[in-house]
């Protein structure tokens, strides 16, 4: 049993209390009875309000599925109408010029990729923090955007020459393509020198070129006739040329370049939400002391990598000399939003007057602001923010009084730390119905602060299937991203951005690649992205953030949204038509497959968040390809079964089945893992994993909007009070 200590009315967990204490607030200047008096009051006043929203949620929840039972055939008009009647579609509201002011570049300005990593882990959120610069030469080496053909095998044991060369020659024609010079190709390149400011290239016939565009040179290192480095600017984005013909890889180039280094992810979320399993204040202190590590430029991790130790930190800075000799400073990490959960969960790591946990998205925000204050104030060498503001990325907000209510919360966090109004910037997820069909009036309520905008295919179809869970049994999964809706929801999201004048101010993101061993496919796929006016996407590893970025090299994004700006508005009765099967009969071939696919996925998942406390990790589909899985594929894969188990497409006892038929398969695809507990076997229904993972699908038409916390957080503080 934890402790806890009474402080200003609230019953706080010792561990929660000590950190606050010893780490949060030395060097914040603020007092510690000061805090917790403030803290309290914001729980006082606005717990009421959060419970009021979430009792709205409920309501028309049952009024939208009371329509459904009462109304099978689909009429949009009618539906259309119902919604607005009920106060779930909001009226027509003009779009609002979002007023943000001091916003971070690399939101406002820059188009690039954006790495979202569990802040609970500190090496991945080191890894993540440090991909603002990544070297293409590895990037391609280690990954299948370069066949293996005609010798070009990754050696696992060593260097293949072979397939060095292959990236020599890629990086070569990226850089035809970016830094194009006035006559010739960097295939012929022999030398690189700076002379009288001026980047002079030799090309093989002992000719001497200079670039296009003289004005993408931006600095170098080293001697001015021997550069070591070379610094370049294409479409805002930075990259270097580094040359040391002594090295192994620049012994094998004519002009002894080794590597080309890309500005890659110039965004990342620290994310103490969908990818991270935080159920009680030991878990919320571990993520409030990795973001307070991130914020003070203190954080460090120890690991064994091919027997040695190694210390990861933060990397510095990047300097350079401009061409006209100036000293010129860039940053070496990525700048960081913090995401907060959202308004539905409870934590144990505080309790209020009346014993009751406190809502954990109140807590997340005073205390990822508080760590922030040592960024925004501190004197070290290694700041996030260059626009004195904290980004807080906050997901699964329904409608616009969902968005006030955080803007409320945002506002007493920050009279509570004396930081200046609109200090707390806000980065608001479409990821929910009752957003995205309102998103217009979300951005209006949130004009002065929101920095952000996204989509997200899992969590926004999860969210669909169970809005419309009694509408009708849903398309399989895969073909449900071919629908009308998918397209309308995409579209309409960057339409709205750019009428709410997001262009140049701030950011619209697109979802993650979820095959994170599949680079050559995403490098096919993912140009989509910034094709579609977004200016930033998601990718689940630095060195798909390295491959991404070429994408933002191929498309200026800036001058492709003026002209999307001009299209019409993507229709919103696509956007309420749900995903249904309709008169279409699946043989039993089919939904066994689906069945098949949605439990592998779900057991592979959950296991290691129950068993392990991960919440986000590489799981093998049923075909054994590693896909990224965190709480937003569980909850559309559990919808999904729940849908059609509840309009008879499957029975529970069919489930039943093949969940124990698919932990077996689990099993097996986790048999490497030291630490993994094996869920198949006599008494696998005593299993917690197991249990858990089919509750979220036998109690799925239950949960509050299709959400799978309750359930995991339950059956993991269970899990945790047994083997503690």
């Amino acid at each position: 049993m934890s402790s806890h200590i009474l402080q200003a009315g609230l019953r706080i967990d010792t561990r929660l209390f000590d950190f606050v204490d010893q780490e949060l607030l030395p060097g914040t200047q603020i007092n510690a009875d000061d805090f917790w008096s403030g803290f309290s009051n914001i729980i006082h006043t606005l717990t009421p309000k959060n419970r009021a929203l979430l009792a709205k949620r409920d309501l028309l929840q049952k009024q939208i599925d009371d329509y459904h039972l009462a109304n099978p055939s689909w009429d949009a008009e009618k539906y259309r109408t119902f919604l607005t009647e009920i106060g779930y579609l909001v009226p027509d509201v003009a779009a609002q010029p979002i007023t943000t002011e001091q916003v971070e570049p690399e939101i406002a300005r820059i188009a690039g990729p954006q790495l979202v990593v569990p802040v609970s882990n500190a090496r991945f959120a080191l890894n993540a923090a440090n991909a603002r610069w990544g070297s293409l030469y590895d990037a391609l080496y280690g990954t299948d955007v370069l066949p293996e053909e005609d010798g070009a095998e990754r050696a696992s044991g060593g260097y293949n020459p072979v397939r060095g060369f292959k990236v020599m020659a890629y990086a070569r024609q990226l850089l035809d393509r970016i830094l194009p010079l006035a006559h010739g190709s960097h295939i012929e390149s022999t030398n690189y020198a700076v002379v009288q400011g001026e980047l002079i290239i030799t090309l093989n016939d002992s000719s001497q070129v200079k670039l296009a565009d003289p004005a993408q040179f931006a600095g170098y290192n080293g001697q001015p006739q021997s550069p070591s480095a070379l610094l370049f600017k294409h479409h805002d984005l930075h990259f270097e040329i580094l040359i040391d013909p002594q090295d192994p890889i620049g012994q094998a180039d004519k002009a002894g370049i080794k590597d080309v280094i890309l500005e890659s992810a110039l965004t990342t979320i620290m994310d103490c939400e969908d990818s991270v399993a935080a159920v009680d204040a030991e878990d919320k202190v571990q993520v409030y002391r990795n973001w307070l590590g991130l914020m003070q430029g203190t954080l460090k991790e120890q690991f064994e990598k091919a027997g040695k130790t190694v210390t990861r930190s933060l990397n510095a800075d990047k300097t350079y000399l401009t061409p006209d000799g100036q000293a010129l400073r860039l940053k070496g990490r990525a700048m960081m939003f913090v995401r907060n959960v959202g308004h539905l969960m409870t934590t144990p790591a505080i309790l209020d007057e009346h014993g009751e946990e406190v809502f954990e998205g109140i807590v997340d925000a005073v205390i990822t602001a508080t760590a922030a204050l040592h960024d925004l104030y501190g004197e070290g060498a290694l700041k996030n923010s260059t626009a004195q503001s904290v980004n807080i990325v906050k997901p699964k907000m329904h409608g616009p009084e969902e968005v006030a209510f955080t803007g409320e919360l945002f506002s007493a966090v920050e009279q509570l730390l004396k930081l200046p109004e609109n200090t707390l910037k806000m980065g608001i997820m479409d990821e929910e119905r009752r957003t995205s069909v309102n998103l217009q009036a979300c951005i209006n309520v949130a004009h002065a602060r929101v920095v952000f905008i996204n989509t997200g295919f899992l969590d926004r179809t999860g969210d669909e299937i169970h809005t419309s869970m009694l509408a009708g049994p849903v398309l399989p999964k895969g073909e449900i991203k071919a629908q009308p809706w998918i397209a309308a929801y995409e579209d309409r999201n960057v339409d709205t951005g750019l009428a709410s004048g997001f262009a140049g101010k701030a950011q619209i993101g697109k979802g993650m690649w979820p095959m994170p061993d599949k680079m050559a496919l995403m490098m096919e796929q993912k140009l989509a992205h910034p094709k579609s006016g977004a200016n930033t996407a998601w990718v689940p590893s630095p060195t798909a953030a390295t491959l991404h970025a070429m994408h933002y090299h191929e498309v200026e994004v800036a001058t492709l949204q003026q002209q999307i700006a001009q299209r019409q508005m993507a229709s919103l009765d696509d956007l309420l038509t749900p995903p249904l099967l309709g008169a279409r009969q699946l043989s039993d071939d089919e939904i066994q497959t689906e069945l098949d696919n949605n439990a592998q996925g779900i057991l592979g998942y959950v296991v290691r968040w129950i068993d392990q406390g991960i919440g986000c990790s590489k799981v093998p589909d049923i075909n054994h390809v590693g896909l990224m899985e965190d709480r937003a594929t569980l909850r559309i894969s559990s919808q999904h079964i729940a849908n059609w188990l509840h309009h008879g497409i499957c029975t529970e006892e069919q489930v039943k089945r093949t969940f124990v038929r698919m932990a077996k398969i689990v099993d097996e695809q986790n048999r490497h893992d030291a630490q993994y507990q094996p869920m198949s076997g006599e008494n696998i229904e005593d299993n917690l994993a197991f249990a858990a993972a089919l509750a979220l699908v036998l109690q799925g038409k239950a949960q509050p909007n299709g959400y799978t916390e309750p359930l995991l957080h339950a059956y993991r503080r269970q899990y945790k009070g047994l083997v503690q």
